[in-house]
């Protein structure tokens, strides 16, 4: 008789997952040759998307293929499910994925396990705002940089060409919610590429745009410290960016932001990025979460309680047993990790490490990282850093913020892509055409279809 390999799940195609499948390809290479093993990856798309890269990629700087990461290249050895994990009955082992073809068989697909690897990450935190569903626009997926990079450059199209006041400037307006790390980026490539743009228009002015920062806190850029976070105040100020500290948005009906400090602003670009929350799925388990609805986990990246399940990353919640709090957990004795990249990567790889090490018996391993420090960029040559204790500012910052992130983007080739791309970028101009067209390429050939119906042609 033939003994079945030991199945691993793993959720999710992000930081966590796609890494925490990497390591385990190196770890069991052996008993996946011998069919002891099998990993499957269930990921809503087959890519996973380096998300630091996002701002540079709506910016230009970076070409969108090229801030993912294709899993079914990078985990060979692995099956990798393009679907939805919609729920998970750890009893019976066994998740719930909705596929592209779900629908059409009429009933879900079902993939049992034997061990869970749950890192779903994180989704978009909205709040009830009246007009934001209709009007916003996430930063959160390559699709939407891209589509934000489109509508930016569209609406300088559109101020160029209309005359009216009102339009021209609700076009020229754009607000951004959200102080930290994707706001705050977003708005500095962003800004810095609009502003550039208005030279190839005849009657635009990089004055001409107005660029507004919501932020519901005191201050932004919390993850880079106090100081840092005071000097990038001051330079989104010094390049005319109007910052509002302690300010929500309350309403943005009819393209107009209403804060709650009682202001008007008709924008036609509302840009939201403040915050995200555990995915939906993790409801979906029965596993136990905590407060924050992260799934509480051990420092060896064991789900609590729960045999067989693993967590980490944005969605788990990890005890930190290196540092004072950084994200207080009313629930727990142990301060708990911060929900960044700097942890996910580090824990995807111990999870693996453990993972397979209780297949093998052995014994398993905390997770412990000191918290290194945090970089961010403002936009070309500009940019911020905490690292290590020292502060950096300016052009250094920017270039340590993108060495950072070129030493940890997956894959030698996606490396050297992105590095030949920024030397490119260095030397010519920048693109500022507008493929707004992508969104709806049907359109030019749905309206000939219709126009030749109504005329008769064929």
């Amino acid at each position: 008789m033939t003994k079945e390999p030991v199945r691993i799940l793993v959720v999710g195609g992000g930081y966590v997952g796609m890494y925490t499948a990497l390591r385990l390809q190196q770890t069991l290479r052996r008993k996946l040759q011998r069919g002891e093993v099998e990993i499957v990856v269930v990921a809503p798309d087959p890519y996973m998307t380096y998300q630091p890269f996002l701002p540079e990629a709506a910016a230009g700087s970076i070409s969108p293929r090229h801030v993912v990461v294709p899993l079914r290249r990078t985990l060979p050895a692995c099956r990798i499910i393009v679907g939805e994990a919609t729920s998970v009955d750890h009893t019976a082992r066994v998740a719930t994925v909705e596929t592209v073809t779900s629908a059409e068989e009429g009933a879900p697909l079902t993939v049992p396990y034997d061990e869970l690897v749950l890192a779903p990450g994180s989704v978009v935190r909205t709040l009830p705002v009246p007009g934001l569903a209709e009007h916003g626009i996430g930063f959160k997926t390559v699709e939407e940089a891209i589509a934000l990079r489109n509508h930016v450059l569209e609406q300088l199209d559109i101020a160029s060409s209309t005359r009216n006041v009102e339009v021209r400037d609700s076009a020229l307006t754009f607000v951004f919610v959200g102080g930290g790390y994707a706001g705050v980026e977003a708005l500095g490539e962003l800004e810095d590429m609009a502003r550039y743009a208005c030279r190839y228009y005849h009657n635009l002015r990089p004055e001409d745009l107005r660029f507004l920062l919501v932020e519901a806190s005191d201050r932004v850029l919390p993850e880079v410290g106090a100081e840092m976070g005071r000097y990038t105040l001051r330079e989104l100020r010094r390049r005319n960016i109007d910052v509002r500290l302690e300010t929500r948005l309350d309403s943005c009906r009819g393209r107009v932001a209403v804060l709650s400090d009682g202001s008007r602003h008709p924008a036609r670009t509302l840009v939201w990025t403040a915050g995200v929350k555990p995915h939906p799925v993790l409801a979906a388990t029965g596993l136990p979460r905590n407060g924050r609805g992260r799934l509480r986990c051990t420092p060896q990246l064991r789900v609590v309680d729960t045999e067989h399940a693993w967590s980490a990353g944005d969605c788990a919640a990890v005890p930190d047993l290196t540092a004072e709090a950084r994200e207080p957990d009313p629930e727990a004795t142990t301060p708990t990790c911060a929900p960044n990249a700097q942890h996910a990567v580090r824990q995807a790889r111990r999870l693996a490490e453990n993972l397979t090490a209780a297949l093998d018996g052995a014994e398993l391993s905390d997770y412990r990282h000191p918290y290194s420090g945090s970089v961010a960029s403002l936009g070309l040559h500009k940019g911020v850093a905490h690292v290590y204790g020292r502060k950096l500012k300016g052009y250094p910052a920017w270039l340590l913020h993108r060495a950072y992130h070129l030493s940890r983007v997956p894959t030698f080739n996606r490396k050297a892509k992105v590095l030949a791309e920024w030397t490119l970028s260095g030397l010519f101009k920048r693109e500022i055409v507008s493929l707004g067209s992508l969104e709806h390429p049907r359109a030019e050939f749905e309206v000939a279809a219709g126009t030749d119906r109504r005329t008769g042609g064929s």
